[in-house]
Order: C-alpha cells, then sequence, then structure tokens
C-alpha cells in the first residue's frame, strides 16, 4: 500500500485592508477539507486578523467555529468601519476624476500626522477584535502564529508569536502610520508588517512549521503598461512597496534551493538550511482591476463578494495543486519567477 500523502501546510497570508476578505474566502474553503490541516500562519495586516480570527474559532468550535468567527470579525469590521466607509467613496462619481475625494484625503494625510487629525487614536480595529476574538482561545489553538511588524526606530521586522499575539500585536501589525499613531508594545514602537514582512517566510524555515507553504497574495507582483494618471501611480507604488519585501524572500529561498540542488551545500552547513516547497493562491491576480481606495471599503456588500471571489479561487487551487502537497515540489517555478529578470 503507497504511504499516503501528508496534507498539513503552512499558510503565509498577505495583509491589503479590505481586500483581506478575499483570504477570509480563502480559509473559509480550505478548512472545509477533512483531510487538509493547517499548522502554521505568518501573516501581516489583514492577515493578522484573519489568522487570530480563524485560530479563535478554531479553538472554540473546530472547522465550524473558525468559519464562523471569521464570518463574526468581518461582520463587525463592516458595522464598525462604516462611519469611514465615505474615505473610499467606491461608488462614488469623484472616482472619475484625477484627483477625486479619495486623493484629496491621502494628499491629507500627508501634511497632517494622525496625531494631529485623529487626537483621540480612534480605531475601528481596535474595537471590533476586541468585539470578535477571543485571545485566549487563540492561545489555546493547536495553530502556530507568526504575525509581523516593522519596528519604528530600528526599521526592523518584528515577528510577534506564541504569548506575544495580542489585540495589540494585531493592531501594530495593521498600523498604516499615515492614518493612525505607532502602536507601542513594551517601550517599542511598530508600523504595519508589510514594510518589512508581508509576511515574513523565515518564521516557517526555523519553525516546526510543514514545509508545504500556501502563499495567499493580495497583491498583484506584476502588471502590464506604465501607470500615467495619478490613482494608478498610487495603485502600483503600493503594490511593488508591498510585495518588495516578500518578493526578496523567495528570491532568497530560491537561492538557497538551487544550491541545495546542485549539492553545493555540504555537511555541516547543510543542517542550517531547511527546504521549503512553494505553492500561490495569486488573489491579486483577481484583484488586480480594483483600485487602491477599496482597500477601505467596508461595505458588507464588498466584503462578501471578495470571501466568494476567495472561495472559488480555493477551489480552483485544490482542484489544481493541491496534489502536490507532502510530494516535495513546489508549485510555482520558484527560479522562473524570482530569480531571472
Amino acid at each position: 500500500m503507497a504511504k499516503q500523502k501528508d496534507r498539513s501546510i503552512s499558510l503565509a497570508l498577505q495583509g491589503g485592508g479590505a481586500h483581506g476578505a478575499f483570504t477570509w474566502g480563502v480559509l473559509d474553503r480550505l478548512v472545509e477539507e477533512s483531510d487538509l490541516t493547517i499548522k502554521a500562519i505568518t501573516a501581516t495586516s489583514a492577515g493578522a486578523t484573519n489568522a487570530v480570527a480563524f485560530a479563535s474559532g478554531l479553538a472554540q468550535g473546530g472547522a465550524d467555529g473558525a468559519k464562523e468567527t471569521l464570518e463574526r470579525y468581518w461582520r463587525t469590521v463592516s458595522q464598525k468601519g462604516a462611519p469611514f466607509s465615505a474615505f473610499s467613496w467606491a461608488n462614488s462619481p469623484f472616482t472619475a476624476l484625477p484627483f477625486g475625494p479619495f486623493q484629496a484625503a491621502m494628499a491629507f494625510t500627508s501634511i497632517a500626522s494622525p496625531y494631529e487629525f485623529n487626537p483621540f487614536d480612534i480605531n475601528p480595529l481596535r474595537d471590533a477584535l476586541d468585539e470578535a476574538i477571543d485571545f485566549d482561545a487563540v492561545h489555546a489553538a493547536p495553530i502556530d502564529l507568526f504575525l509581523s511588524a516593522t519596528n519604528v526606530e530600528t526599521g526592523r521586522v518584528k515577528v510577534f508569536q506564541d504569548g506575544e499575539i495580542s489585540r495589540d500585536a494585531v493592531l501594530a501589525s495593521a498600523c498604516l502610520p499615515q492614518t493612525f499613531r505607532a502602536v507601542e508594545i513594551n517601550g517599542q514602537a511598530y508600523w504595519d508588517g508589510g514594510y518589512m514582512g508581508n509576511p515574513s517566510l523565515f518564521p516557517l524555515i526555523y519553525a516546526k512549521a510543514p514545509r508545504d507553504v500556501l502563499l495567499v497574495l493580495l497583491n498583484p507582483i506584476s502588471r502590464l503598461g506604465v501607470p500615467k494618471r495619478v490613482p494608478e501611480i498610487m495603485d502600483r507604488l503600493n503594490e511593488i512597496s508591498f510585495n518588495a519585501s516578500l518578493i526578496g524572500e523567495l528570491r532568497a529561498i530560491a537561492f538557497v534551493q538551487k544550491l541545495l540542488d546542485d549539492g553545493m551545500l555540504k555537511e555541516p552547513v547543510m543542517k542550517k538550511y531547511r527546504r521549503l516547497t512553494v505553492h500561490a493562491l495569486r488573489g491579486g491576480q483577481v484583484l488586480r482591476d480594483l483600485s487602491l481606495q477599496t482597500k477601505y471599503d467596508t461595505s458588507w456588500t464588498f466584503l462578501t463578494d471578495l470571501r466568494d471571489k476567495g472561495r472559488a479561487e480555493a477551489k480552483r487551487w485544490l482542484g489544481s495543486c493541491s496534489h502536490y502537497l507532502g510530494g516535495g515540489e513546489s508549485s510555482i517555478d520558484l527560479q522562473k519567477e524570482f530569480l531571472q529578470d
């Protein structure tokens, strides 16, 4: 009898504001696979919120609990974010103009800091986490979590894990400095993790996490054509900036794995390196027609539409690529995608 493949995986969840509802859909579909076990999640920003919601629900009610907590969290985000949803003006006729209300708001944040225009440190995400997530359950969940934030002073990535994971750690991972004050934890100030790890992959190399890593990407890596209008330039700058750290890590992983394949690493050096098999669920391709401003759209209709797109893409991936799990082979070509220009 052939040995059954191990269907345990690690997930790497990108940030992307409201586009994180796509990842909600991915998790919602993956957890329905009874023979697929998610043992580790590394995540940033919106990915971090999905990670703690998933872990909290899983600890309290298994797969059904994970699905219920994810929906409760995103419904709470929609409700708490409603007073701020005008910030996106997603359906406004002004979006057709080069300088619509969203661009005006972005320009405003370039001349006034959140310490000035938000003196009471209002953050609807804080309220949503308090209402929807049980962090005691997160700590009890059978999943290793790694949440990335950027240390403001050192410029280095900080990975929160184990007992460090808290509401403030999630807020730190999702702290856009143009909009919110830096989150202080143990005397250190943090900004959004997307600047230095979106998400960080290195924790999966050093932890006893499954070697199969599924990347859930929200930002398109490549995009044909040169943007000419201001909103298009802003969108592309955002995509490039928040993909840079991930691409750097994937290039490093691809390089080390090439050395392993070519027999260039010998004992005892080889013991320090761990081969990862990498897979990708490219939400960025599905979401590429959505502008930057929709990352601030918390309307329930929009969020559930993204959820449904995430479920559909996860179903497609399970049908076409899940047979790679446990086989020791990546389903994407790291050499071609990240080592070649």
